[in-house]
């Protein structure tokens, strides 16, 4: 089902690579460590096997970096994006989500609780669109993960950068399939 998908993608991609790497950079901040900042974006390109994949999160992560630039006044996003229009970073939305909620002084676990929210919210709504799932099912759907957001936040906090993309691959493989296909209604 639309549910077990889901809760495997945040347990496993989402636990082990968006989400510990949002922790990586708010952590990277915090320490001043800006070039981890940058080898984080890179590594997040490289674990992205499908190509769709890849230039999706460079997409989104170039949006939402704009955006965020538009509202607030933050020198570290403004680094960020013009490495990014030079070519010389990705972009990626756990980077540019960490560097925000640092910025506003939110705390690590309610940074990562709310990007997990905000995926989960995203790919719901996505199979809301692309499957025979109606908005009221996607609601409860989003209310039956509420309990496993806390565990998974706090498996992230817990995580060390060793275990950096240890997703398991599955996800990936079958991203790089349906990138093949010649009919689908999103792209991978």
């Amino acid at each position: 089902t639309f549910l077990f998908a889901l809760k495997q993608y945040l347990h496993s991609q989402f636990v082990y690579t968006d989400g510990l790497a949002c922790k990586m950079a708010y952590e990277a901040i915090n320490n001043n460590q800006f070039d981890k900042i940058w080898e984080i974006d890179q590594e997040l390109f490289a674990l992205a096997n499908a190509k769709e994949t890849r230039e999706g999160n460079k997409r989104i992560g170039r949006q939402l970096t704009k955006v965020i630039n538009q509202l607030y006044n933050i020198e570290l996003l403004k680094k960020y994006e013009a490495m990014i229009k030079s070519k010389e970073q990705h972009g990626h939305n756990s980077i540019v989500f960490a560097i925000l909620c640092n910025e506003l002084k939110i705390s690590l676990p309610t940074t990562l609780s709310v990007y997990l929210f905000a995926t989960a919210t995203s790919l719901i709504q996505n199979g809301v669109r692309g499957i025979p799932l109606g908005q009221t099912d996607g609601q409860k759907i989003l209310q039956e993960l509420q309990p496993i957001f806390d565990q998974h936040v706090e498996i992230i906090m817990n995580l060390s950068e060793g275990e950096f993309g240890a997703a398991a691959p599955g996800l990936e493989i079958a991203q790089m399939i349906h990138e093949q296909l010649s009919v689908r209604l999103f792209m991978s």
